[in-house]
């Protein structure tokens, strides 16, 4: 409940400072992503679902208590329920009971289900971690390309504001008649390349934004800055590390590979729990129980009706004598209902014990079922590691691809720079052609591109790294 409050909290926090601000840092980023993803709501609905049923299996420990009541009309000739007597007239009847069961013994199979339940909702923790941290790189590699967009960018517009010094120069020196008109409008035609590579740089920024606002679920707005972060520069010598250091760490904590396992366990205590079918189950049953029927009579009073001669009897001597008899009349009432209650009372305790002998092969077929599943997941255990291992492999060689581009475009660019700044001297004093100053122009710009571009996809490779070595992706 406190991790929940807190995540509101962080939320709220971030929605407001949005609110009150036009930029988004990485962090305000990743967590927008988090709150917003569709995947990562499911999933979190289904770690819920997953605590539940493990709650419904400890539960299962526990006896079951129900009460029940009824009540019903028979008409015509019928037996009383409670007095097992014939009733011709309409009778009432209600019965109340509670009773209680417990399962004593069910070979084992609350136990194994409580543990696989147990794995299970453990797998979905790690579920949720994986497509948590598959949208913490999609947004680590859109907010890199945004970084990226804005510094080609900067690059454009550096290079168009060169242009339009030169060519503000080179128009002056055309007035004074010191150049031909051919290399003013050379240098112009030069700057009007140049304006359009700014506009197609700001609008690969504007798409790369709108491709993160997509991935954060906000509603686009091109004003909103991007906060850079404080990037250090990418050494020039390549981690010591290899993909086997990269495997045995990521082995240990990765979240596909702790889910397979887990799965693995939850389909082996299955299996445990399926085979208890073939064990035999003891049950405790309980139960109180009452009634009471409209037909049940009690006697209020009697009378007695004028005697009669049934016969005679003769004394030792002779004489006779008549023998009187008395008709005895009762009067009844219904029985009152609490004192029905009362005398209706019923308990009982019972012990049941239940062998198994054949089932029309349920059981079996549980079992193999069971089994099946079992080795099903101990394959995709397996998977998971080769998956996660070629993964590893891919991601370090990306790495050292990236490390050698970047090293690469590193020397291409200061020789660049420095072939550029030889040919602006030269044409500086018109010992070059606009023409050959434009070419140099034109690969500087390109090589200060690629060694944006090489940095960023280095940078970006470089968090993969730590993502498979269980660092955080932070900057």
């Amino acid at each position: 409940m406190n991790r929940f409050v807190l995540l509101l909290f962080l939320i709220f926090s971030v929605f407001l400072s949005i609110a009150q601000s036009t930029r988004l840092t990485f962090e305000q980023c990743v967590l927008l992503a988090i709150s917003n993803n569709v995947q990562v709501k499911m999933q979190d609905l289904s770690l819920l679902q997953s605590k539940e049923q493990y709650l419904k299996n400890k539960m299962q420990f526990l006896p079951s208590i129900n009460a029940n009541a009824n009540q019903g009309y028979t008409l015509g000739r019928t037996i009383d329920p409670l007095t097992n007597e014939f009733a011709e007239s309409n009778v009432r009847s209600n019965n109340f009971a509670v009773s209680a069961n417990w399962t004593l013994f069910s070979g084992f199979q609350n136990i194994h289900s409580l543990r696989q339940n147990y794995y299970l909702a453990k797998a979905s923790e790690k579920d949720l971690q994986k497509t948590q941290s598959d949208v913490i790189l999609a947004v680590t590699s859109s907010y890199l390309q945004i970084l990226l967009a804005q510094e080609l960018l900067n690059v454009a517009i550096f290079q168009r504001d060169l242009t339009k010094q030169q060519a503000e120069r080179t128009k002056k020196l055309f007035e004074v008649g010191n150049i031909a008109q051919g290399t003013l409008l050379e240098i112009e035609s030069q700057l009007a390349s140049d304006e359009m590579q700014v506009v197609i740089a700001s609008n690969n920024l504007s798409l790369a934004k709108l491709t993160l606002f997509q991935l954060i679920e906000v509603d686009f707005n091109d004003s909103t800055e991007i906060e850079k972060p404080n990037i250090i520069e990418p050494d020039s010598i390549f981690p010591v590390i290899n993909p086997e250091q990269v495997f045995a760490e990521a082995s240990q904590f990765m979240p596909a590979i702790k889910s397979a396992e887990l799965k693995m366990l939850a389909a082996q205590k299955g299996l445990s729990a399926a085979q208890g079918y073939r064990l035999p189950r003891i049950t405790l049953g309980a139960s109180y129980a009452t009634g009471y029927s409209s037909q049940r009579k009690e006697i209020t009073g009697f009378s007695w009706d004028t005697p009669y001669i049934t016969g005679y009897t003769i004394d030792s001597n002779g004489n006779q004598y008549p023998v009187y008899s008395y008709n005895v009349k009762y009067d009844y009432k219904t029985a009152d209902f609490n004192k029905q209650l009362n005398d209706n009372i019923s308990k009982s305790l019972t012990i049941n014990l239940t062998i198994p002998i054949f089932n029309n092969w349920q059981a079996n077929y549980t079992i193999s079922s069971a089994k099946i599943n079992a080795m099903n997941a101990k394959y995709n255990y397996e998977l998971q590691q080769k998956q996660v291992e070629k993964e590893v492999q891919q991601a370090y060689h990306d790495a050292l691809s990236a490390y050698k581009k970047y090293i690469a475009a590193k020397k291409a660019e200061a020789a660049a720079k420095e072939a550029f700044r030889y040919v602006e001297q030269k044409f500086s004093v018109g010992l070059l052609s606009s023409y050959d100053f434009n070419q140099s122009k034109t690969s500087l710009m390109r090589a200060q591109s690629e060694l944006l571009k090489a940095k960023y996809e280095y940078i970006f490779k470089l968090k993969v790294l730590d993502y498979y070595t269980g660092k955080p992706i932070k900057f």
